[in-house]
């Protein structure tokens, strides 16, 4: 259930837009499947959705010593979807990957890999191996 936004100024509406709300399904829709296409390669899901100050990860993966950091994109088109991963939201991407592993040092000596995993309706999902490097 989504938890309606406070809003300060009065007069307005609490509740958030249908658009947001169907944005946010949307989003909580593609992470399920594509975390249970992780699921079904071998990975085990660490964390979903890990937040910092810096930006979010949407998935956090595990395949033996390798940790994977998968951005989600949902779509109309999958070309759409791959075009929405920009430099700037890579760049917060890795910020949040780097706070991911200050709080979980025990993944430190891990090998690490920035994926995504692209979502479109009447598409299987795509998922981009080492799509980005924490440089760009």
């Amino acid at each position: 259930m989504v938890k309606p936004r406070e809003v300060s100024a009065p007069g307005r509406s609490r509740a958030p837009s249908p658009q947001r709300v169907a944005a946010f399904a949307t989003g909580l829709s593609a992470e399920s499947r594509a975390s249970a296409m992780l699921l079904a390669k071998g990975y085990r899901i660490l964390a979903r959705r890990f937040r910092t100050p810096h930006g979010e990860i949407d998935i956090v993966a595990r395949k033996r010593n390798l940790i994977a950091f998968v951005e989600v994109k949902a779509r109309e088109t999958l070309d759409d979807a791959a075009y929405a991963v920009t430099p700037q939201q890579q760049a917060r991407i890795s910020n949040a990957a780097q706070g991911w592993l200050m709080t979980h040092p025990e993944h430190a000596d891990f090998d690490m890999r920035f994926d995504v995993i692209l979502i479109a309706p009447k598409h299987l999902p795509r998922h981009l191996l080492a799509a980005f490097d924490a440089a760009s």
